[in-house]
C-alpha cells in the first residue's frame, strides 16, 4: 500500500483523513488532484465531490469525507455590500465544488451577480492570495468566493471590515441537508479497493479519537509569526463544529440533491446518480 499514488489536499479540513498515511502523499489544490486524477496519474485522491458528479467513474470510499451541516467557516463569499446588492463574485478557481455550489445557491435565490474567475495568481496551499480590489476601502470592491485555509485566515484577519456568507451555512437553511465538498475517490483498475477504504476510514478514525493531538500538530504546522490567527481553541472549534467526516444516509442525500440542482442549472446532465461504494 506504500506504494499507492495518493493525493490530498494540504487544507486544514483534510488534516484528520490523511494525518499518519504511512506513504507519501502528493499535495495538490483541489482543481489539480480532480485533474491528475481523471488523467490516471493518482489511484486515489481527496477530491471535490463535483469530480465524482462529473465523472462518475470512481469507487467512493464509503462513511468518509470532508462535510459540514449549517456553517463550515472555510467556504464562504467575503462582501461589504449586502449579498442580494453584489454586483459582481470574484471565484475563487482552485474548487470547482464551491463555484458551482455557488451558483446553484445564488440561482435558488433569484440572485445573478456576474461571476469572473480571479486575476490573481493563487497560492491554494499557502497564505491567502486575494484580489486588492477586495481589500481595498470603499463598498465598490467586488466581493471574493474563498476557500480552505485562505478562508480561514481571511476571515480572522479581516472580521471587522467584511461580511461573510457561508456557502454551508445558506445550504442547510435551503435544503435543510448536510453538503458534502470532498470525498475519498478510488479508480476504476485500482485492485484491492475495500483494503484502501477500510485503512482509510481506520485513519480517520485514529485522527478523531486523537483531535487534541492531531489540533495541537496542525498549529505547529502552520505556524507564522506574520498570520498568527489560527490558534488550537480555533482548530478544536473548527473540527467540532464546523465540519462533518462523515458520509452517511444525510450526507448522501445532500449529495444527490447538489446533482440535481446542478442539473437544473445545466452544470451536470439530467439523470440520477448512482454510488459505487467500498
Amino acid at each position: 500500500m506504500n506504494s499507492l499514488r495518493i493525493g490530498c489536499v494540504k487544507y486544514l479540513n483534510a488534516r484528520p483523513l490523511i494525518r499518519g498515511w504511512p506513504g507519501e502523499v502528493e499535495v495538490d489544490h483541489p482543481s489539480a488532484l480532480c485533474e491528475r486524477l481523471a488523467n490516471g496519474e493518482l489511484d486515489v485522491a481527496l477530491v471535490s465531490s463535483f469530480e465524482f458528479l462529473r465523472n462518475p467513474i470512481y469507487r467512493i470510499i464509503d462513511d468518509v469525507s470532508i462535510s459540514s451541516d449549517g456553517p463550515v467557516y472555510s467556504v464562504v463569499v467575503a462582501h461589504r455590500d449586502e449579498i442580494s446588492q453584489i454586483d459582481e463574485i470574484e471565484l475563487d478557481p482552485a474548487s470547482e465544488t464551491a463555484v458551482n455550489l455557488l451558483r446553484c445557491l445564488l440561482g435558488e435565490l433569484g440572485l445573478n451577480p456576474h461571476l469572473k474567475q480571479r486575476s490573481t495568481g493563487i497560492l491554494p496551499v499557502g497564505p491567502a492570495v486575494v484580489s486588492p480590489a477586495v481589500v481595498q476601502s470603499g463598498s465598490a470592491a467586488p466581493a471574493q468566493l474563498l476557500i480552505g485555509d485562505q478562508a480561514i485566515r481571511f476571515r480572522q484577519k479581516h472580521a471587522d471590515e467584511f461580511q461573510f456568507w457561508d456557502l454551508g451555512e445558506q445550504w442547510n437553511k435551503l435544503m435543510g441537508l448536510p453538503f458534502v465538498y470532498a470525498l475519498w475517490l478510488i479508480r476504476p483498475e485500482v485492485v484491492a479497493p475495500k483494503q484502501i477504504a477500510d485503512r482509510l476510514r481506520g485513519l480517520r478514525d485514529e485522527n478523531l479519537g486523537r483531535l487534541n493531538e492531531l489540533t495541537a500538530d496542525a498549529v505547529a504546522r502552520v505556524a507564522d509569526p506574520g498570520h498568527p490567527e489560527i490558534t488550537r481553541q480555533f482548530l478544536s472549534a473548527y473540527y467540532h463544529e464546523h465540519l462533518r467526516f462523515s458520509f452517511g444516509k444525510a450526507e448522501k442525500e445532500g449529495l444527490r440533491t447538489f446533482a440535481q440542482l446542478c442539473a437544473k442549472r445545466g452544470l451536470l446532465p439530467e439523470g440520477g446518480i448512482a454510488f459505487d461504494l467500498v
